[in-house]
């Protein structure tokens, strides 16, 4: 057993399995009394079962830890606020919030159906929301306290098929950055994890879908050929705990990249290149200046492809 996070008290949503599961043993290895969240859920969010979080909380207190399960939704709000109940009413007080819990639901956003878009949103961003939220006045009142939100590259850069996703994802980029901005000044962080791991979300897109995306020219969401990597869920939790602790007390407002053995400091948008003009741009010049300014070196992430015989 470590002692980074002796003496505080954690809450890792969607921990009953993958990502979320690597983070809650580490944090309890590390001294944290770790609040277990999980509906038990399939990976499209249908059904729910508590065998997950159970499993994690008897391993936990197995190795000698402390953990308490949870089953509420955290794509509600009376879900996200019974989650941080639970901290408090068990272990009387919450210094950590993780929220890796999420569900799939892939599609083509000319087939991607109203629910399929709502459920993934409601999951993703609102489930981020519904928990930081609650936590947020307690941290307001305790003038510390710690959120470690999910995006992914999908968001930060897009992916085919995954419109939903994609724009939760981006879209916590943004809470994470905003709960930074509002939270600092009452002494609470957050910071943002882009994971890259095998899990058994990944496992759902079929090699087909991929073989379809490199065959129409379309970019991985990173833009580059992916690196060889182990990839393993439980690869995640060691830059999970860092930001969690003490030791990264002044690390406010940002995002990483976590893969393998790697970990990346992603930059925050900023302007590239700019024209600037006295008065209003007229459509002409606008036309005649881009290609040799703004358009440098632009990439079609999908180009047009010839029609199918």
């Amino acid at each position: 057993m470590g002692d980074m996070l002796k003496d505080k008290v954690a809450i890792v949503t969607g921990s009953g399995r993958g990502i979320g599961r690597g983070i809650a043993l580490l944090f309890a290895e590390e001294g944290a009394k770790v609040v277990v969240n999980d509906l038990g859920a399939a990976v499209d969010g249908s059904g729910g079962a508590a065998a997950p979080a159970d499993q994690v909380v008897s391993e936990i207190e197995a190795a000698g830890g402390t953990a308490v399960a949870n089953y509420d939704s955290v794509a509600t709000m009376e879900g996200g606020e019974n989650i941080v109940r639970t901290a408090v009413d068990t272990y009387g007080k919450l210094d950590i919030v993780v929220t890796p819990a999420g569900i799939l639901r892939d599609r083509m956003i000319f087939n991607m159906t109203e629910d399929e878009w709502d459920a993934v949103i409601a999951v993703h961003l609102k489930g981020t929301f519904s928990v930081a939220k609650f936590a947020s006045i307690l941290y307001r009142q305790q003038r510390s306290g710690c959120l470690i939100t999910f995006s992914s590259t999908s968001g930060l850069y897009g992916n085919s098929g995954q419109a939903n996703y994609g724009a939760a994802k981006d879209g916590i980029a943004g809470l994470t950055r905003c709960f930074a901005r509002d939270m600092g000044r009452y002494g609470a962080r957050a910071n943002s994890i882009s994971p890259g791991a095998a899990t058994r979300m990944t496992a759902t897109v079929p090699d087909s879908a991929r073989e379809i995306r490199a065959a129409s020219g379309i970019q991985s969401a990173s833009g580059a050929q992916p690196i060889r990597l182990r990839r393993e869920a439980e690869d995640i939790a060691p830059m999970v705990t860092w930001l969690a602790s003490e030791a990264a007390k002044d690390v406010n407002g940002q995002v990483f990249h976590v893969t393998g053995g790697e970990v990346s400091l992603m930059s925050n948008p900023e302007p590239v290149r700019t024209l600037s003009t006295q008065g209003r741009w007229s459509v002409e010049e606008i036309a005649a200046m881009f290609p040799g300014t703004l358009g440098m070196d632009l990439v079609n992430p999908a180009p047009v492809q010839p029609p199918r015989q």
